[in-house]
């Protein structure tokens, strides 16, 4: 493999009807120190506006892509079969790239072990540089991933995982293991986790590195708000169709992660909703409201398990077809 200053990279932001923090964004992009070889914008908008703006940046390469919101995988894999750029870099439209950003990105890749490299994002909250230090990236023994992408421990961590605004991974090991696969709707939550899983599970090192810094200045939702009920629910299906998508239905983690939604989501969700209608401290509606509330998020967490089970059982039964498949 070519070392750190050799590697060609491909810079990929996707988007969404926000075409004024694509400008912005791409604004950054111009003022890097290192600068990619290839620049796409893969836009989803029904109108022209992202189009527009792209035009007044000449080395920026335009993609539309007719699947519409919530289909980020398709768009990742059209960056993916567009280029030949040894590394894919990932960016979000509403993340301003520091100056040396795409240079320190680059630098983990001197490794030849190192198969993909995420930086760290700003979101202006008090004391998120030391929070969770020592827990950037994890799959945890119970099948949850944790995040902490904001965290600077001041020194490169080896991670399970990476956080989609800014973001990194070698070509020819993506193409390798299958590709983007496109099995996470609504949110896409989980979508850029499977490919990660995915190379850790293939002895692949990733790496965080909080010298490639990005600010995440947060655009809004498409459809809804952000942990809202839609979140919730995709959050639960989405999780499931990772964990045995990438680790197996046989790895304790995710025999655990069905364990705990049971326990903490479902069971728990139902005890507070019981434990709001005999609140005394509450009046009448406001105990009838919360106990609604309560026993709501936890039917869908209920919904989210049972409906992830049966599109992992899916998946996993095309999978075998495929491979069952004689090539032509």
């Amino acid at each position: 493999m070519l070392e750190s200053q050799a590697l060609t990279a491909a810079v990929v932001i996707i988007t969404y009807r926000r075409p004024h923090f694509v400008r912005t964004c791409l604004e950054h992009l111009a003022a890097l120190t290192r600068a990619p070889e290839e620049t796409y914008v893969i836009d989803a908008s029904p109108d022209g506006l992202t189009r527009d703006v792209v035009a007044d940046f000449p080395t920026v390469r335009y993609l539309h892509s007719d699947a519409g919101p919530g289909t980020m995988a398709t768009s990742r894999a059209m960056a993916l079969a567009a280029t030949t750029c040894d590394v894919l870099v990932f960016l979000d439209d509403d993340a301003n790239a520091d100056p040396d950003w795409l240079k320190q990105l680059l630098l983990p890749y001197a490794d030849p072990t190192v198969a993909a490299v995420g930086g760290r994002a700003r979101n202006g909250q008090p004391g998120e540089e030391t929070e969770g230090l020592d827990q950037i990236g994890l799959l945890t023994a119970d099948g949850k991933l944790l995040g902490f992408f904001a965290a600077d421990p001041g020194h490169d961590v080896d991670v399970d995982h990476l956080l989609g605004a800014n973001m990194s991974v070698r070509r020819e090991v993506l193409l390798a293991l299958g590709g983007i696969r496109d099995n996470y709707p609504g949110t896409c939550l989980r979508e850029e986790s499977d490919m990660f899983l995915r190379v850790r599970q293939a002895g692949h090192r990733i790496v965080y590195t909080p010298s490639a810094v990005v600010t995440h200045v947060a655009a809004p939702y498409v459809h809804g708000r952000r942990f809202d009920l839609r979140y919730h629910y995709y959050g639960h299906r989405n999780h499931i169709v990772l964990l045995t998508s990438t680790i197996g239905t046989r790895d304790p983690r995710t025999r655990r992660y069905v364990a705990s939604v049971l326990r903490e989501d479902i069971a728990g969700g139902l005890k507070e909703g019981a434990g709001a209608l005999v609140d005394s401290d509450l009046a009448p509606r406001a105990r009838i409201r919360r106990a609604g509330g309560r026993v709501l998020r936890a039917g869908v967490a209920a919904a989210g398990l049972v409906t992830g089970g049966v599109a992992a059982g899916r998946i996993a039964v095309a999978a075998r077809r495929s491979a069952s498949t004689p090539a032509p």
